[in-house]
């Protein structure tokens, strides 16, 4: 039986009316604007007070929650749909996520005190969605009662915005899309044509980046151009990274401590943050918290494929998503005994071990099954190191040479093109893909595999004998060298197909992947460059992952210094990030030795 068979939902009970754009005034007196949709019968709204279920939105809260909104009030609950501060129906300046904390804490207590509330509010949704509850949640309004963020962050600094020192470059993408979907665009055609011509270009943008103030459509919307300006240059982790919109993490011991349902996908841009959360919070908290961790991207499809891989039959999430939030829901609003108290709190879906590549098809069945934990990792998990070895080996015995490197040029003018992965937002696909030139993605120039450019170190395993199971976290430890003041160091895990029709070369297909800037290797309060061929030592985490790896299947790691437009360029001058108008070719160098043993450090079922 799937473990997500509980989530069929119940029937729905009633009729809906709405009540649109209904007005609530923040502490400020800026009013939002919101609609109301009330369980009904022959028309009329039921009297009796209800929990409530909460959306939060720059979106517009009429097509991006309706449906939902009327699936739960058809289902017994008030569903309150709210336009954030600034954005389409609602007064006040959009900066996004700045006011979430404080405007959420109003909205929660001010519907909690109408007389159709039962003083039980739920809040869900994804991705912004649920980057205000988790903002909300560190205000602890007294009428929070259960929580679904779904793809949210747990940091903006260290893993979504930011991203170990570097940038998101969906994030700057995502200045321009927001803007010109904005107010002020829909007011005023002229600023709304200049924006949608600098989508139209979006890719050029990129390239472009660093911006100036003021040389950039963003100039036509001040408040859109200082937020992309402000994420691009404050790059030390201070107070505006630990207020409560950047995500929960600084006030993980004083979060509103209530049933939380956390919801991430293996392929979507807040893998990381979604387990990082559950990690911190479910040993502190006295009330519930769940994990559940699917093969999905920033979106949740019904066929179970992401990228190049299909996950079919078990790992779609179709209609019956909406029962999973209902499930949650009924027993901690409604306090109906679902069972859903006594489930293990952790259910995952383990990747791998399909069919494979059939015939010519070049949809990969990579296949998987749920599987559920009362942790994360599960407890019998245990640790496998794998050391990267002069001659392109990945191995779990340790490297033996006296003096071992390889060194290799990397030019920003040149970086190694996005192939999928851990994305949203940037106008590529995300998922599993065989990591070669693609015309489906930006930057890639001909056909060739990523592990045949000079840039890219490739260290390869043996044919795997039986199963090989990766469940958990996974860490980079690297000795690394430069030969200027400020570098970058990528690392990607791939499982490695063996040929097939399909893939006549086989196929490597992405797992997870991460970054690390020089010059926070000693953390992110302060930047210290280094010193020209000093030989470094870091330590950085990939996104967790659970991958069962076939027999004749192979690990492959590899190392480099760019993943564009994932991640922003670094010019490797040692200049001002964010600003820098100068770039130059830096000669790196990883060193694989008795002295030096860079590896992965894996978690592996026994």
């Amino acid at each position: 039986m799937s473990a997500l068979a509980w989530a069929a939902g119940r029937a729905p009970e009633y009729d809906v009316v709405i009540e649109p754009d209904r007005r609530m005034p923040l502490r400020d007196g800026t009013q939002l604007a919101m609609d109301l949709y009330y369980p009904a019968r022959d028309g009329k709204k039921v009297e009796e007070p209800l929990p409530v279920v909460l959306w939060r939105t720059p979106y517009d809260k009429i097509a991006s929650t309706g449906p939902i909104a009327r699936y739960f009030a058809s289902h017994g609950y008030i569903g309150v749909s709210q336009d954030v501060r600034g954005r389409y129906a609602s007064e006040g300046v959009f900066y996004p996520f700045a006011h979430e904390g404080p405007d959420g804490y109003d909205t929660v207590e001010w519907i909690a005190a109408q007389p159709w509330c039962n003083g039980k509010v739920g809040t869900t949704g994804a991705s912004y969605f649920a980057a205000v509850q988790n903002a909300l949640a560190c205000h602890n309004p007294p009428h929070l009662s259960a929580m679904i963020p779904i793809f949210g962050p747990s940091s903006y600094f260290h893993s979504a915005m930011r991203h170990n020192g570097a940038l998101e470059m969906r994030f700057f993408r995502y200045a321009f899309s927001m803007a010109s979907e904005s107010r002020e665009a829909a007011a005023d055609p002229v600023i709304k044509a200049a924006l949608l011509e600098a989508m139209t270009n979006i890719w050029d943008w990129v390239k472009a980046f660093p911006i100036r103030r003021g040389e950039t459509p963003l100039r036509l919307i001040p408040s859109y151009e200082e937020w992309a300006i402000d994420i691009s240059t404050r790059v030390l982790y201070d107070d505006y990274w630990r207020q409560s919109g950047y995500g929960p993490a600084p006030c993980f011991d004083t979060c509103a401590d209530v049933p939380t349902l956390y919801i991430g996908g293996w392929y979507d841009s807040y893998t990381r943050s979604t387990v990082e959360n559950f990690l911190a919070l479910h040993p502190r908290q006295k009330q519930p918290v769940h994990l559940l961790m699917g093969p999905w991207k920033h979106s949740l499809g019904a066929e179970g494929e992401v990228g190049d891989l299909s996950f079919a039959p078990h790992g779609g999430l179709p209609d019956a998503f909406q029962g999973v939030q209902l499930h949650w829901f009924d027993h901690w609003l409604k306090g109906i005994d679902n069972g859903i108290d006594r489930q293990p709190p952790v259910r995952y879906f383990e990747m791998g071990g399909g069919a494979g590549t059939v015939g010519r098809e070049r949809l990969i069945q990579h296949g998987g099954r749920w599987r559920t934990s009362p942790s994360w990792p599960p407890p019998h998990a245990k640790p496998m190191t794998c050391y990267l070895h002069g001659d392109g080996g990945l191995r779990t015995t340790p490297p033996s040479a006296e003096s071992d490197s390889t060194s290799y040029t990397y030019d920003p003018a040149n970086p190694v093109p996005t192939i999928g992965g851990n994305l949203s937002a940037l106008g590529v696909e995300p998922g599993g893909y065989d990591q070669r030139a693609d015309a489906r993605f930006p930057f890639c120039q001909g056909s060739m595999p990523l592990s045949a450019r000079q840039d890219v170190l490739c260290f390869i395993s043996e044919p795997l004998t039986e199963e090989l199971v990766l469940t958990g976290p996974i860490e980079a430890r690297l000795w690394v060298a430069t030969d200027g003041r400020d570098t970058d160091f990528t690392a990607k895990l791939m499982d490695l197909y063996p040929p097939s029709p399909a893939y006549p070369a086989g196929a490597a297909i992405n797992l997870t992947d991460s970054i690390q800037r020089l010059r926070f290797r000693h953390g992110y309060e302060r930047e210290e460059l280094v010193e020209p061929g000093e030989i470094c030592e870091i330590s950085f985490q990939l996104y967790p992952t659970a991958n069962r790896f076939a027999v004749g299947h192979r690990l492959r790691v590899d190392i480099s210094s760019s993943n564009f437009p994932r991640f922003d360029l670094n010019p490797n001058t040692g200049g001002v990030l964010g600003a820098d108008r100068c770039r130059r070719i830096a000669t790196n160098t990883l060193y694989h030795d008795a002295g030096h043993p860079s590896h992965l450090l894996l978690s592996i079922l026994s």
